[in-house]
């Protein structure tokens, strides 16, 4: 394989490599999860809704410091977004994280795009030891 022919497959290559990475970058307002260190950091930041997707019975139970619960499994849950501040900033949790990406896709389809749920969820948060509410 001559010069030029080696030079052309690594523009190639690098074309493509830019063209993956772009696509994976792309502003699509997916939000993204953060441990418990980093989402307790989040919201203690001013303005920072701190949203609990679990059922009332859960939250009951013990919740993170000033939290709002919004069950994402409540038929009224489209109706709750439709009710928050599209320019807020949001901390979303649940029992493990399962249900917390569920709102955040609900919540992307309705205009919330800076949003952020924790990892682990509510398990997590306790198994680092942070407080809960009860």
């Amino acid at each position: 394989m001559g010069y030029i022919d080696r030079v052309r497959k690594l523009l190639i290559i690098l074309i493509g490599l830019v063209a993956f990475t772009v696509a994976g970058c792309s502003s699509s307002g997916t939000a993204t999860s953060v441990g418990p260190t980093e989402f307790e950091q989040l919201t203690q930041q001013p303005g920072v809704v701190v949203l609990d997707v679990r059922t009332p019975g859960e939250f009951a139970s013990g919740h993170l410091p000033n939290a709002v619960n919004l069950d994402v499994e409540s038929p009224t849950f489209a109706t709750g977004l439709s009710q928050l501040d599209p320019d807020a900033t949001y901390a979303v949790y649940c029992r493990s994280g399962n249900r917390s990406k569920v709102a955040l896709e609900q919540m992307n389809d309705a205009g919330i795009t800076k949003a952020q749920d924790l990892d682990g969820g509510i398990v997590g948060w306790q198994a680092e030891g942070l407080p809960v509410v009860q």
